[in-house]
């Protein structure tokens, strides 16, 4: 095989005949074998494709960083296969974990958690703490099962777009992966809400799709929302949460939708080519001529989360100046989205334009 090579995986939509099985198994048995040897195996989760490394190889972990571009000061997350194994990883508090993990695992949930003894410092950035989670997607449970905990970041270069697709992954990472496992398009489409129990109440450092309510409801405790821009919390390193991040190649400009129409004839005026994502209400808006491309969506978070990475991707194109997306509607719904959006076009900023506004607002 290979290096990098796509294998065909699990169709989460289709049940799986006996063919399918013995191919799958060949497919776990051959990615284990890679993982045991220190080599890189990128595999679908329900929010993206992980790159996986065996979490307990040092050698492996200098891999990971490596491949990634990643500074080894950000901490990577532990993929588990049962709630079991918090035990092993963790030392506590571990009746609130498994109040959580029995509610939100398998799911879309990390959990930051104080360090075991023998957990290398390689996972945590050389912070006293460790993020763990057991992901739904059934080939990477059937994967992590077989291979044991595996660290594994978003398949991509660090700070790039996450992939969301076997395609995609291999598309960015190509033959410096051993195997690519192909589970088909992930169903949440962006990273796992992050928790930090290093506290006396849950902190969410990282807002995903599970809403703070919900995780309030599930623990019992308040939940301090430690995202939110102007919130000050101790400072906890967690995956994903560099004001830069979730970048394309072509600058992410945000825009309200009072300020669209304007921005756009003014992109027109200067002669620009621009991409744009905008709500169906404003779906004229796509006719300006600056747009070279646009994709028209629904305002509805769960959905938006699912291709957001994918839409980017499609949009990400030679030539275009900017990326205008339609800024989404606010709320704890949008909370995952938003700060993907923020963190993706953090630092960019229209260049003077004709017309009586002259900069987009940061």
């Amino acid at each position: 095989m290979l290096m990098g090579a796509v294998m065909a995986g699990y169709s989460q939509s289709t049940e799986p005949g006996p063919e399918q099985d013995s191919d799958q198994e060949r497919q776990l048995s051959l990615a284990v074998d890679f993982l045991k040897q220190g080599l890189l195996v990128a595999f679908p989760t329900e929010t993206v494709y992980g790159l996986g490394a065996d979490a307990n190889r040092e050698e492996a972990l200098a891999r990971l960083y490596a491949v990634k571009g990643r500074p080894t000061s950000h901490p990577v997350i532990v993929h588990l296969s049962r709630m079991e194994e918090l035990e092993r990883w963790s030392r506590g508090p571990l009746e609130l974990a498994f109040r959580l993990a029995e509610q939100f695992w398998p799911g879309p949930m990390t959990l930051i958690l104080p360090r075991a003894a023998n957990v290398s410092s390689s996972l945590t950035g050389g912070q006293d703490s460790v993020g763990l989670r057991i992901p739904s997607h059934p080939l990477a449970l059937a994967l992590l099962s077989r291979s044991g905990p595996l660290a594994a970041p978003s398949a991509n270069k660090f700070g790039k777009l996450s992939p969301t697709t076997a395609e995609a992954v291999r598309q960015g990472l190509g033959a410096e992966v051993a195997a690519v496992l192909d589970g088909g398009p992930c169903q949440v489409g962006i990273e796992s809400t992050i928790i930090s129990l290093l506290h006396e109440v849950p902190h969410i450092l990282r807002p995903g799709m599970l809403l703070p309510e919900d995780v309030s409801a599930a623990c019992g405790l308040e939940v301090v929302l430690s995202y939110l821009p102007d919130h000050s919390s101790p400072v906890v390193k967690a995956p994903g949460t560099l004001p830069s991040h979730y970048s394309p190649d072509t600058p992410v400009v945000l825009v309200p939708e009072a300020d669209l129409q304007s921005t756009l004839e003014q992109l027109t005026q200067a002669g620009l080519s621009i991409s744009l994502l905008i709500f169906q209400q404003n779906a004229a808006l796509a006719d300006c001529g600056c747009v070279a491309e646009s994709l028209v969506v629904e305002p509805s978070a769960e959905p938006y989360a699912r291709l957001l990475y994918a839409r980017l991707k499609s949009l990400d194109q030679p030539g275009r100046s900017y990326i205008i997306v339609e800024q989404p509607p606010l709320g704890q719904a949008w909370d995952g989205v938003n700060d993907r959006l923020r963190r993706a076009a953090h630092g960019n900023h229209l260049q003077a334009l004709p017309g009586p506004d002259l900069e987009k607002q940061p």
